[in-house]
């Protein structure tokens, strides 16, 4: 009887396995024989795990690898000399201790250095057109351009622009790789940032950040004498890495790596590639940029502002509670003073548009073009005038 029982679980136990493996079989087997048809159901997904590996291999790197990849071999290194002559102490001029020690003891004393510089740039054109900070070129006897490869090229500066800091090189080359350029009016606040270049010396860098804000001001930033308007990041920015590219998370170039605040962490600026582009232009075709001035030194004012200057007894004007632009200073030989603006006017218009800070009429000027005649309503005291400027080009200022 046991044996009759046993006998019997045996066959129904091949019977259950024959099934499960037959189903097992068929499952493999429709999944092999359809590849092209609907997506299998994730039961079948987990079934055969292998099958679906060899489907999908595993990517290697990150989108910030492939950015780099995509515009690495376009940065390049930037050496310059410079050479100085250092002013000799009077001292060492006089007669008498040259007859004392003898001209031989002064004909040693150095007169001139090489003063050495280093930074970054890329390539913009495939004939060898790099772009990089005016600083980094400034007053440069020799460029060196070294590029990704080891090759190295003596660059000549074919233009610079002090006020926006671009400058533009130019290598005898061809067929080179060139850096793709996005658009910098696209960028967002919280988009990826990777900034390329060669800090301190050391070449090929990457960093990585986010972009922090948009539209920060060169007054803001600490350099009042440029007229920018920069791309905050805290992708780290050293000393090398001025005129190398930022890059967004698809490899395009949206700034130009240009500024640290000494006294921050962590806050790096990069002129934006779309005032690159129009500068850059200007540049190859001319050598220079025209920059529109009137000549006044001014600030922002606010009705606090305004009231805390009014309120202080040893104050030497009053100030109407307002918002506006207030002039500190105006320049001779300028127009401003041709117009007859005078410190302590404050700027409420110009051409019919509100004004309310010091970037922003510093903006409208800049945009108006050279020659052009603009009509400032101004609050002096009580009374309001409406005066009319005509703006001078920037390199014409004594």
């Amino acid at each position: 009887m046991r044996s009759t029982k046993f006998s019997f679980f045996l066959r129904k136990s091949s019977t259950h396995l024959l099934a499960i493996l037959l189903g097992a079989m068929l499952t493999v087997g429709f999944y092999r024989v359809l590849p092209s048809q609907a997506e299998p159901v994730p039961m079948i997904e987990s079934a055969a795990p292998t099958v679906i590996a060899q489907r999908q291999a595993p990517t290697r790197g990150s989108f910030v690898t492939a950015a780099v990849n995509r515009v690495g071999s376009a940065v390049v290194k930037i050496d310059t000399e410079r050479t100085v002559t250092r002013r000799v102490d009077p001292f060492f001029d006089d007669p008498f201790f040259r007859r004392f020690f003898g001209d031989d003891a002064f004909s040693q004393i150095p007169r001139e250095r090489l003063l050495r510089g280093q930074g970054s740039g890329f390539i913009i054109d495939g004939t060898g057109v790099i772009l990089t900070n005016a600083h980094v070129v400034d007053q440069a006897d020799k460029v060196i351009v070294t590029l990704k490869d080891g090759r190295e090229f003596e660059g000549k500066v074919q233009g610079a622009d002090k006020v926006t800091d671009l400058a533009v090189v130019k290598i005898e080359a061809r067929d080179l790789p060139v850096a793709p350029l996005g658009n910098s009016s696209e960028v967002q606040v919280g988009d990826w940032a990777i900034a390329v270049g060669n800090p301190l010396g050391l070449d090929n860098t990457v960093t990585l950040g986010i972009i922090s804000t948009l539209q920060r001001s060169s007054g803001q930033v600490g350099i009042p004498d440029k007229r920018l308007d920069f791309i905050q990041t805290d992708a780290a920015i050293n000393p090398g890495n001025s005129g190398g590219p930022l890059l967004n998370e698809q490899g395009e170039v949206i700034g130009i790596n240009t500024a640290i605040r000494p006294d921050a962490m962590g806050i790096g600026f990069a002129i934006p590639v779309n005032k690159a582009k129009e500068i850059s232009n200007q540049l190859v075709t001319n050598g220079k940029v025209s920059h529109p001035y009137i000549g006044i030194r001014m600030v922002t004012l606010t009705p606090e502002l305004a009231k805390q200057n009014n309120n202080d007894p040893n104050s030497p004007l009053m100030l109407p509670e307002i918002n506006g632009v207030l002039v500190m200073q105006v320049l001779p030989d300028t127009p401003a003073a041709s117009a007859g603006i005078r410190r302590g006017d404050v700027v409420i218009e110009i051409d019919g548009k509100t004004i309310t800070s010091a970037d922003q009429l510093q903006r409208l000027v800049e945009n108006s073009g050279v020659n052009k005649a603009l009509q400032l309503k101004v609050r002096r005291g009580r009374q309001t005038n409406t005066l009319s400027v005509r703006t001078d080009e920037l390199e014409n200022a004594t």
